[in-house]
C-alpha cells in the first residue's frame, strides 16, 4: 500500500511528524467546549457525580485533592496531582490495558458572556490509535456535560 506523501512525508522527502506527536510529551490530544454555564457552574457540573462519570467513570467518593488516587469501575486509574477549584485539574490517568499512564489536565476558563469553556488536554499517549480513542472519548464527555448543563436549564 502506498502512503500519500501529505501524510507521511513533508515536500522536501523528509519523514513528517504524525499529527499530535510532541518530541516532549509523546502523543497529545486537546478538545474544549464552551457551555453555557459560569466557571462555577461547569466546575461544579464538571466534579459531580454525574459529571465525573463522564471523564472518569464509576468511582464514588473520590476526594478532590493532590495525592488522591482512584480507580473506577469500568477500570480507568489514576493519581490527582493538581487541584485548583474552579479552574484545574491535573492527574495521571490511565485505561485497562495500557502500559503506563498519561497526563490529563482539565480546565475551566472564563468565556464570552459569562460563559465557560471546559478543554482536556491530554499527553503522554502511546501512539496514534490512543490519541484517536481519546479524542472520541473527550468529545463524548463534552457532549455529555453539554446534556447535563441542557438538562439543569441552562
Amino acid at each position: 500500500m502506498t502512503q500519500s506523501r501529505t501524510e507521511h512525508e513533508s515536500g522536501n522527502g523528509q519523514q513528517a511528524k504524525p499529527v499530535g506527536l510532541t518530541a516532549a510529551a509523546g502523543f497529545q490530544i486537546g478538545v474544549r467546549r464552551t457551555l453555557p454555564l459560569s466557571v462555577q457552574e461547569a466546575w461544579s457540573l464538571l466534579v459531580s457525580p454525574e459529571g465525573m462519570k463522564l471523564w472518569i467513570g464509576e468511582a464514588d467518593g473520590l476526594d478532590l485533592k493532590p495525592g488522591e488516587t482512584f480507580a473506577a469501575a469500568e477500570g480507568v486509574t489514576g493519581e490527582l496531582r493538581v487541584v485548583k477549584p474552579p479552574e484545574q485539574l491535573r492527574m495521571r490517568w490511565q485505561r485497562p490495558g495500557w502500559n503506563h499512564p498519561s497526563t490529563l489536565q482539565i480546565r475551566v476558563l472564563p468565556a464570552a458572556q459569562g460563559k465557560a469553556t471546559v478543554s482536556f488536554h491530554q499527553e503522554k499517549l502511546e501512539d496514534m490509535h490512543a490519541r484517536e480513542t481519546m479524542k472520541s472519548h473527550w468529545e463524548g464527555a463534552l457532549e455529555g456535560l453539554r446534556a447535563l448543563a441542557d438538562r439543569a436549564g441552562k
